[in-house]
């Protein structure tokens, strides 16, 4: 549960960062902001993504205490490419001071996006390390660590220096120093390495990680690409319209999402450990089913405050385009996350990792044919419609892949009906609330939109949510008394 909590708290406070970031950096700065923050998501990526997977996938307690090369073919792969990585950055930053000598020019923005990249890579793999031998304590004090330093850092940077390169630069930095402060407890214990095992080890998270990042890559890109679409076709205050709206919708709907598979895969990797690869399978299946039963609602909620939200938390300058924007972005960003955190799985149980790659190109090209005709006949919204679309596209085809054929991934279709049509029922008791005062609509529609569904999940036991909420609520009143 620590786990959980960390991150719940993490993406929170994320969320509030984001928010504020906006609001005293501009539409225009926090759009080039924004620009350069999904370029360093997506450099992170393609350099220490296949890590971070590779921890989560070959990580754990015993194989921690008895395979401990695994662990330092992580760390030396990782150092490597870090200097690489600083080296880069160095040089960018080297001809942005003599060459440019402009704060916002392309140089010193790809320099402080190239810290912020290492910042986030090492952050996050170190992260994966935690949760892989499941030490929530541990998890939970890097988040808090990192939040607080991200909102004396970044949150000061825009304030007292609002362009974006500083900002960029107080989020590697606060990435960086909770891994410095808890370098002791996240160290391994120390024994003598073999050479040979350690380039073993090399081979085999090229072989799993490499193929797995390239459709992550790829699927970083097109947000990029579409950014920088909408800033050089209309402008950067309106690349921070659709930056701040796509930041607060993938933060409310992927929260939920991310949280589950914290777990829920590292449970699909410890079956597939000690019970093998058909219980993993089943396993993996009945974790999608959790998947949809909690997102399918998570969507249909946040089309319900969105007008709230606007109202309420968004900047003044912000309002308008940013419900426009997010509202088309909602069926997109649902699919991104069942795709993740539902689909995904079951390749990376069983290393067969071109699928994922396939379904990422299918959506990077109806993404960019889109990008060809929608912004001419809808404008700017145009190209959040295009994101939305690439990603339902990848989502569809990779579904057809999972859930068909002699292998196909076994899941309970009665789950899926009757999460959709449980969230269709929640949706149209909020309704008549969603454009009310936003204090009263959120106020309505919160607790009402919980309640509703919980009745129907206790009703119908969607993907036996009742029977895991009984067996807590159980295991919670015996506990004291052990």
């Amino acid at each position: 549960m620590a786990v959980i909590a960390a991150f719940i708290l993490n993406a929170g406070l994320n969320f509030c960062l984001g928010l504020l970031l906006a609001k005293l950096m501009g539409p225009a700065d926090f759009g080039l902001f924004g620009l350069a923050t999904t370029g360093a998501v997506v450099l992170n990526t393609l350099v220490f993504e296949w890590l971070r997977l590779s921890a989560t996938r070959f990580y754990s307690n015993r194989v921690r205490q008895e395979e401990p090369w695994i662990r330092h073919g992580l760390d030396r792969a990782y150092a490597v490419l870090a200097l690489v990585l600083l080296v880069a950055s160095a040089l960018c930053a080297v001809v942005g001071a003599t060459v440019e000598m402009d704060a916002q020019g392309r140089f010193a923005i790809a320099a402080g996006a190239g810290l912020a990249a290492f910042g986030i890579g090492l952050f996050d793999y170190h992260a994966a390390l935690t949760r892989a031998r499941f030490d929530g304590g541990l998890y939970l004090k890097l988040t808090i660590v990192k939040n607080g330093l991200a909102f004396l850092l970044m949150a000061g940077a825009a304030w007292l220096f609002p362009q974006p390169v500083w900002v960029l630069l107080a989020c590697g930095l606060s990435q960086f120093l909770p891994v410095l402060v808890l370098r002791r407890p996240l160290l391994d214990p120390k024994v003598p390495i073999v050479c040979v095992r350690v380039g073993e080890t090399w081979r085999l998270f090229r072989a799993y990680g490499l193929p797995l990042i390239a459709a992550n890559a790829i699927y970083q890109i097109t947000p990029f690409l579409n950014r920088s679409a909408i800033a050089m076709w209309f402008g950067l205050a309106e690349a921070g319209y659709f930056a701040l709206a796509a930041d607060v919708a993938t933060r409310s709907l992927s929260m939920i999402g991310t949280a589950l598979d914290l777990i829920l895969f590292q449970l699909a990797v410890r079956v597939d450990e000690h019970e093998g690869h058909v219980a993993a399978e089943a396993q993996i299946g009945r974790n999608a089913g959790i998947v949809v039963a909690l997102m399918v609602p998570c969507a249909g909620g946040l089309w319900a405050v969105l007008p709230a939200i606007q109202g309420l938390i968004v900047p003044e300058a912000y309002r308008g385009p940013f419900a426009l924007y997010a509202l088309i972005l909602i069926p997109g960003l649902l699919c991104g996350t069942l795709l993740n955190f539902g689909l995904n799985p079951i390749f990376q149980i069983r290393r067969k990792t071109v699928p994922v790659i396939a379904a990422a190109i299918v959506g990077l090209a109806v993404n960019a044919a889109c990008l060809f005709v929608l912004p001419a006949h809808f404008g700017a919204p145009g190209i959040a419609m295009a994101q939305s679309a690439g990603l339902v596209a990848s989502t569809l085809w990779l579904a057809v892949r999972a859930l068909t054929g002699p292998q196909r991934l076994r899941i309970d279709w009665w789950d899926v009906f009757a999460a959709c049509t449980s969230t269709l029922a929640m949706m149209a008791c909020l309704a008549p609330f969603r454009h009310t005062d936003p204090a009263v609509a959120l106020a309505i529609c919160l607790p009402l939109g919980v309640l509703v569904y919980a009745l129907l999940v206790a009703l119908f036991d969607i993907a036996g949510l009742r029977g895991l909420a009984a067996a807590y609520l159980r295991q919670r009143a015996v506990t004291p008394t052990a």
